[in-house]
């Protein structure tokens, strides 16, 4: 029976994304088949909740009979002043992200960047997308190739290890945009690992697939200047993006900041 658990134990990693990767597949079927329209959207909804249903019974009930580890990692419910500002820090951090996917792909090749327009059918598409990608899409994917893979592992160098593997098997996942989710899910893993609490790490994911959303309105609405590049995906924001995203940034560190007490 050890040897059975230390081999299930080692390919956690394996599991959970196949794991993952099988429920993303799932839920995104509905919205694949165009004949559905919003009924599609509201069954890949449910889905998802389904899928985070089953996932949150494994990784509360199963997984730490299994892998006495994984009990450090329990899901505690989160401080919601470190939430919100976890939250307003995502905006400042998507940006920082995708300045460094840029530099990064331009070492390589040259990058060509457009200017974003968006038409009113392509905004109503992305606001019912970014719904779920806010709201449903960050809880599944964060138990899934966080909690579920990093939890059974007790020393701190194995954690970061499978988060480094995670990291890979994720930006994989995301195809064209693979740098990009390779750095997000690196910082990601790192704050379930540092808070050993998987609802920060939610809070930075949705707060950065929000940001997707509002750039998109802001675009539609005309307030500024947004370059994309299709291959990497690539967004660069401009100046107004990135002082009201430091401004957030600024008033989140406030509010996660611990208040010291008065003796």
């Amino acid at each position: 029976m050890n040897k059975f658990v230390s081999l299930l134990k080692s390919l956690m990693p394996i599991l959970a994304a196949a794991y993952g990767t099988a429920l993303i597949y799932v839920t995104a079927l509905p919205i694949d088949s165009n004949s559905l329209g919003f009924g599609g959207e509201l069954l890949s909804w449910l889905l998802t909740l389904a899928g985070i249903g089953l996932t949150l019974f494994l990784v509360q009930r199963v997984e730490p009979k299994l892998f006495p580890s994984a009990r450090q990692f329990q899901l505690r419910r989160p401080m919601v002043p470190v939430i919100v500002g976890l939250f307003l820090i995502a905006p400042l951090w998507f940006v920082a992200k995708e300045y460094i996917v840029y530099g990064l792909t331009s070492l390589f090749h040259t990058v060509h960047m457009e200017h974003l327009t968006y038409m009113t059918p392509e905004l109503r598409e992305d606001l019912l997308a970014g719904i779920h990608a806010v709201l449903l899409a960050p809880i599944l994917e964060e138990l899934c190739f966080r909690q579920m893979a990093i939890s059974p592992f007790r020393s701190r160098r194995a954690q970061v290890v499978v988060c480094v593997v995670m990291a890979l098997l994720f930006g994989v996942l995301h195809v064209r945009n693979f740098l990009g989710a390779f750095i997000d899910a690196l910082f990601y893993g790192a704050i379930f690992i540092w808070s050993r609490n998987i609802w920060n790490s939610v809070a930075v994911h949705a707060g950065s697939n929000l940001m997707v959303t509002l750039l998109s309105i802001y675009c539609w609405l005309g307030l500024g200047d947004l370059q994309m590049a299709r291959t990497p995906a690539i967004i660069l924001t401009d100046a107004k993006v990135l002082v009201s995203s430091i401004v957030l940034a600024l008033v989140g560190l406030l509010l996660i900041k611990p208040k010291r007490k008065i003796e």
